[in-house]
């Protein structure tokens, strides 16, 4: 293990992994809220319509918590057929109203039956996997086990089967499970072990892992993430993801 990155890492997750970084950051707009199931409904959207400038994507949740009232979990659990006409014009780079449609219907049907989407990746995985590759394997299935799931949106929904690095779904898990006294992070899930969790890899972080010499594998897939996180765990085994806070750091706000 390298004692100099270590070092250099843990200085740049203190200096990001504050309350300062949640205002211009896709999590303000969970933080929005303190009911439980609107965090995870706004949490859930605001990841996986991550993609595009922060700012676009901030904008967009918020366009959508507006859509819902202001009450998203209210919302999917009470409202009627005709209320969903008002999504008809929401549109987000290729996420388009056939895929907003189909996530309001997942939402009203899980919460029908459950109170935490938490579940929804817990059930698929053992307290002792070394990672959520399962939880996120079979939330994939889940999520589109219903009938009438359109093809068009499981490009949404990342899945390690595809290789996919999944960066949207362990971004926000990391933003569920993960807990420290920052108060960046959520930390409202208990099934899952923060040490489990996978690193967020989209390019930024990629491009900082290779030049800081942690990613060695040419391709940027599943394996990569994997290979990342391993690397990471070398420098604190029990909480692996909170240097995503100093590779993405490095990679977008220092340029």
């Amino acid at each position: 293990m390298d004692k100099d990155l270590g070092a250099f890492l843990e200085e740049r997750v203190a200096l990001y992994n504050n309350k300062s970084f949640i205002e211009t950051d896709p999590i303000t707009i969970p933080h929005r809220f303190s009911r439980l199931q609107d965090i995870e409904i706004m949490g859930f959207w605001a990841a996986m319509l991550a993609w595009g400038q922060r700012v676009t994507i901030i904008n967009k949740a918020n366009e959508l918590v507006d859509l819902m009232d202001g009450a998203p979990y209210d919302f999917i659990r009470n409202h009627k057929e005709k209320d969903r006409k008002r999504f008809l014009n929401f549109k987000h780079r290729t996420f388009q109203p056939t895929d907003t449609l189909y996530f309001v219907e997942f939402f009203q049907q899980y919460y029908k039956e459950n109170d935490s989407l938490e579940m929804a990746f817990a059930q698929h995985m053992n307290s002792d996997d070394e990672h959520v590759g399962n939880a996120l394997r079979g939330f994939h299935e889940l999520f589109f086990s219903l009938p009438d799931a359109p093809q068009r949106t499981r490009k949404h929904i990342a899945t390690p089967a595809r290789k996919s690095c999944c960066k949207r779904l362990n971004m926000f898990l990391r933003w569920m499970v993960r807990k420290d006294d920052s108060g960046v992070d959520l930390g409202l899930w208990e099934k899952i072990n923060p040490a489990q969790l996978l690193i967020p890899l989209d390019v930024h972080v990629d491009r900082v892992a290779r030049r800081l010499g942690l990613l060695q594998r040419k391709q940027t897939d599943w394996q990569s993430v994997l290979e990342l996180t391993t690397q990471l765990r070398a420098f604190d085994a029990d909480d692996p993801v909170k240097y995503d806070f100093a590779l993405f750091g490095i990679g977008i706000l220092e340029k």
